[in-house]
């Protein structure tokens, strides 16, 4: 999304109600996973906790998911950082965490592949151009689901890169990962503050978007 001007305006309304709307549904499919790997694990834990569910409401953290991405938009006109309420799981085996921690950035990965699906067909039934500004929507929200599959798969605690890493590492290993997990917190603000860090989340992101818009745009014949 374009920067604009801090000033309330229709445009500027318009550019905070796509991106919370966007985001919002980001992050309660991506912890919708996370919660439905652990149920199918046999930890009921989550759905106990409403947390199997797709409903946003069930996922919204007031904070990170509400008050800090709209202060942003409005301060900014950009889609900043954000979470969900975690999910909240008993299951200690590292394996089997590697799923459950996975399985967030997946669904934000099939998110995306459902957002261009749908895209190809509205614009191949000529509903939608295909760069008018709905369709820039569409396309910001694919940019954005990647943005959040390949940030959240840093291998840094808190994100789930942390647990994933750590069930994929020989398990000699796990012993000095841990110690390297308690500064792991600093390596996420390194990838938030330094532009340099940030691009290896935005380039790969960016890359995945155009793959698969020049991908499923052949098979939909619009290539």
């Amino acid at each position: 999304m374009r920067q604009v001007n801090a000033e309330l305006t229709p445009h500027l309304l318009q550019v905070v109600v796509q991106g919370m709307v966007m985001l919002i549904l980001s992050v309660a499919v991506h912890e919708f996973g996370h919660a439905w790997m652990a149920n199918r694990l046999g930890d009921r834990l989550p759905a106990m906790q409403g947390r199997v569910t797709l409903n946003p409401l069930a996922h919204a953290d007031p904070i990170g998911t509400l008050l800090l991405p709209a202060v942003f938009l409005f301060s900014t006109g950009y889609v900043g950082f954000a979470w969900g309420k975690p999910v909240e799981h008993t299951t200690h085996d590292r394996k089997k965490r590697l799923l459950i921690a996975f399985a967030g950035p997946a669904m934000n990965v099939v998110l995306a592949a459902m957002v261009v699906t749908l895209h190809m067909v509205l614009v191949k039934a000529g509903v939608m151009a295909m760069h008018d500004r709905f369709s820039d929507v569409l396309m910001m929200a694919v940019f954005l689901n990647f943005i959040l599959f390949f940030f959240n798969l840093i291998p840094a605690a808190p994100l789930d890169g942390g647990s994933v890493a750590r069930g994929l590492i020989p398990r000699s290993w796990v012993r000095g990962y841990d110690e390297y997990a308690r500064y792991a917190p600093f390596v996420v603000l390194a990838f938030m503050l330094i532009p340099a860090f940030g691009k290896l989340v935005s380039t790969p992101a960016a890359w995945m978007t155009l793959k698969l818009y020049a991908a499923l745009g052949t098979i939909a014949g619009l290539g």
